[in-house]
């Protein structure tokens, strides 16, 4: 008798448990979705922040960098932006995200001074939180591929960035199936780091104001 009880307990805690994912993470989306741009959309901001992925140790950026990339280079040559912050990890001097980034947006034609570099974003809720409190960002386009989009742009919103997001998707990538059942996972995960634990990042730092000159924040080491 008692162990039915208990396994009608565990039952109905696991029911509210999947329900409370399912609906954050709905949640969030449905944000996401509410602020997500087309291209053709006139909305403008100080800056995009670009979120950082995996970098070959040849320093080759992998297609869902490259995309993020040059769809922020476009946003800048429309006039939808006016700097770019390259956001990433470069937290060992063997693994940089963050300057193979600038230089690519370099070579797309973007102006060395216009181009910021986050050494420090180890992840999407440091990224904001240091675009917030390090870089002064008060409005942004974030650009980053779809299933992380919704994430992403919740977080800046929640710090108090007037922030739209645009995808880059422009191509089919491997491991989509994976990226989307990790992003529930990770929503939810950032929905209470917003919202109750409120950490901060691993580093802070001085401020360095997104109006300025980016050429402060080119530090290769």
């Amino acid at each position: 008798m008692l162990y039915k009880r208990l396994l009608k307990y565990m039952v109905a805690l696991s029911l509210v448990g999947i329900l409370v994912i399912v609906g954050i993470n709905c949640y969030i989306k449905e944000i996401g979705k509410k602020h997500q741009l087309n291209p053709s959309d006139s909305y403008s901001a100080q800056t995009a922040i670009v979120l950082g992925a995996y970098v070959s140790p040849e320093g080759v950026l992998c297609d869902m960098l490259k995309d993020r990339v040059e769809t922020a280079v476009e946003l800048y040559q429309l006039g939808k932006v006016k700097k770019l912050l390259m956001t990433g990890d470069h937290g060992q001097v063997l693994y940089d995200e963050v300057n193979h980034m600038r230089r690519y947006a370099e070579k797309l034609g973007v102006p060395t001074e216009d181009i910021f570099m986050d050494h420090a974003g180890f992840n999407t809720y440091d990224s904001m939180y240091r675009g917030r409190d390090v870089f002064l960002v008060n409005s942004a386009i974030v650009v980053t591929q779809g299933f992380h989009l919704a994430r992403a742009v919740y977080i800046a919103r929640s710090m108090g960035i007037d922030a739209k997001g645009i995808p880059a998707d422009k191509h089919i990538y491997r491991g989509a199936e994976y990226n989307e059942a990790r992003e529930v996972l990770a929503r939810n995960k950032d929905f209470i780091n917003v919202h109750m634990i409120k950490p901060q990042p691993k580093f802070l730092g001085p401020t360095i104001c997104i109006s300025g000159d980016g050429r402060q924040t080119h530090d290769e080491y």
